[in-house]
């Protein structure tokens, strides 16, 4: 199925920077993003990766996520949530839904008016819990 014409220009740098955002299955960060456009569009700078990721945010076409002290980009714009290991960093995407109940709490105990939630559950994965001895 072809992808909608995005509503900004889409030169070649920008097309590579998106792909690899698309690819990605790992949530990574500019500078990942960059080393990887890179091997691709040799003579891209750092400054024109960011500055794409920035468009592509403000358009949707990715997200944004602060997970831990780095930001962090992912293809899957749809509402979702995400698991960050403590100790490697690792990052994967899951879904579990609150119920209504808990954004109406929220609402009614800040006073604020709830349009949504991004929820991050912490822990450590599979390969950390075992190096770690199961701890």
């Amino acid at each position: 199925m072809p992808q909608p014409t995005p509503p900004y220009r889409l030169t070649p740098q920008r097309a590579a920077v998106r792909e690899v955002v698309w690819e990605a299955r790992d949530h990574p960060t500019a500078r990942e993003i960059y080393l990887r456009v890179k091997a691709r569009q040799p003579g891209i700078g750092f400054a024109t990766v960011y500055r794409t990721l920035s468009l592509l945010v403000e358009h949707g076409a990715i997200l944004e996520l602060r997970l831990g002290d780095v930001a962090r980009y992912d293809a899957n714009v749809s509402p979702h949530d995400h698991v960050r290991c403590t100790a490697c960093g690792v990052i994967a995407d899951i879904n579990v839904p609150l119920p209504a109940s808990a954004t109406q709490r929220a609402a009614h105990d800040s006073g604020f008016d709830v349009d949504g939630y991004e929820l991050q559950l912490l822990g450590r994965c599979a390969t950390c819990r075992t190096s770690s001895g199961g701890r």
